[in-house]
């Protein structure tokens, strides 16, 4: 009786070891399963964040070589006014008139530049009207280190303002050039400041500016691809100048 006895027990004990031992390492395995998900997740948001990094480094550096180039291309285009633009309608005139000529780029430099702080930066891309723009920026409004994304989406705003003020000073210079030895300087300068806000403002807002007459790629009627100013720029200010220069007044 005995035996039978101890050999039941034996079994007994054998059955819940067995049965036990699926628990203990289902249980053993089962956490490190529930563990392992943690790691996995911190790895792909560490990588989501490197990658968002590396692409805000990315842009950084693309915004920073735009606007180091646009910066060196205003410095190049005030150069052509001055010297460049003085120096050769000085040496076209007499010798008498030479700093009178030379003097009314340099001016023009000075006055230009104001008008555009004041309103003309506004008129011409300011607001989206066919023929003129807005106030929207007058006294440079809004106008800092944020980009405009409707004309330069990766410089600074100021920065397309200060590039566009070039071509705005060289336009109205070159016309000086057909009314060297004809007009005074006061006249000259009345004369150029009414043409800059009747003729260029309008005009550059309907060519370069959101909603322009001239602009289709930018919700106007008429598609006109003016990269290098030349609308805007030369037959706005009359490409007739040259003519006059070199048929007349060339001694000195």
């Amino acid at each position: 009786m005995k035996p039978a006895v101890l050999r039941c027990c034996c079994l007994l004990a054998v059955l819940l070891v067995v049965i036990s031992a699926p628990a203990t390492l289902f249980g053993q395995t089962a956490a490190p399963a529930a563990g392992s998900s943690s790691p996995s997740v911190d790895s792909s948001k560490a990588l989501n964040d490197k990658l968002a990094q590396l692409d805000q480094r990315v842009t950084a550096a693309q915004s920073s070589a735009d606007n180091s180039w646009m910066m060196v291309s205003a410095a190049l285009v005030l150069m052509m006014t001055g010297p460049g633009l003085a120096l050769f309608y000085g040496g076209l005139v007499r010798r008498k008139n030479m700093l009178a000529i030379m003097m009314q780029s340099f001016m023009l430099m000075a006055v230009i530049s104001v008008l555009w702080a004041l309103v003309g930066y506004s008129l011409a891309f300011g607001g989206n009207g066919p023929v003129i723009g807005g106030f929207e920026h007058a006294m440079l409004r809004g106008v800092g280190a944020e980009p405009n994304p409707d004309y330069a989406g990766t410089i600074p705003q100021a920065t397309f303002m200060i590039y566009q003020l070039m071509f705005a000073i060289i336009t109205p210079a070159l016309i000086t050039g057909a009314t060297a030895e004809r007009m005074k300087f006061s006249g000259t300068v009345l004369f150029l400041t009414l043409w800059f806000f009747i003729v260029y403002a309008p005009l550059a807002h309907m060519v370069w500016g959101k909603g322009g007459l001239l602009n289709a790629a930018l919700g106007g009627k008429f598609p006109c691809l003016d990269f290098a100013g030349g609308t805007v720029v030369h037959i706005s200010s009359g490409d007739r100048k040259s003519t006059r220069l070199n048929s007349s007044h060339i001694t000195i």
